[in-house]
């Protein structure tokens, strides 16, 4: 392990793209098209190619995904939200680490992992999560797989919210409000033309 950073081989990457897509009249995020290239493509190309492994968390077009590379769904297919899908990729993941990103941040910097591979290897944290200066940017995250059980106990309860699940484990932010831009998601179709 590099004295700064952690080994991309003791990380599984995770793409979230398993929600419902409900302000975007049900359109599943992850198989949207700009620039002639759906969204899948942009959040791979932010997964360092040294990451062990590869996730996709969706929970439809399943085939397609499978395209892309290894796909895991939730436990229950109600789209229990971003937690259930980190939770099933925890219970297929062997590495240390899980390195998480949506699937709807075409402009995704290349060096996001570096970033949050830094600060969580100072901090000696659980959870690292991007801080863009404007907003906390919680799904844009590295965790330590050995919260399993404390995941598992929080969804149990009924909980979905991401930070509260965050708040109860040691976490830091990694700066990037540098790259604010880079972190502008897709929620509805205006939201594609403010990305050109």
């Amino acid at each position: 392990m590099a004295s700064n950073n952690i080994n991309p081989q003791d990380v599984t990457a995770l793409i979230l793209a398993g929600g419902e897509g409900r302000r975007l009249g049900g359109q599943d995020k992850g198989l949207i098209h700009w620039q002639e290239r759906p969204f899948i493509e942009y959040a791979l190309d932010a997964v360092p190619s040294d990451i062990s492994r590869t996730l996709i968390s969706c929970n439809r077009n399943i085939d397609q995904y499978q395209q892309y590379g290894e796909t895991v769904q939730d436990n229950d297919a109600r789209y229990e939200g971003p937690l259930a899908g980190i939770y099933a990729a925890m219970q297929v993941a062997s590495t240390p680490f899980i390195f998480v990103l949506p699937c709807d941040s075409p402009l995704l910097p290349k060096d996001l992992y570096q970033h949050l591979a830094a600060a969580l290897k100072i901090s000696q944290a659980d959870i690292c999560y991007v801080d863009d200066g404007i907003q906390k940017q919680y799904l844009f995250a590295l965790i330590r797989t050995s919260l399993k059980p404390s995941l598992k106990d929080y969804l149990a309860t009924g909980n979905r919210q991401v930070h509260r699940w965050y708040k109860q484990h040691q976490f830091v932010e990694a700066n990037l409000s540098e790259q604010q831009r880079a972190f502008r998601n897709v929620n509805r179709r205006e939201d594609l033309v403010d990305l050109n």
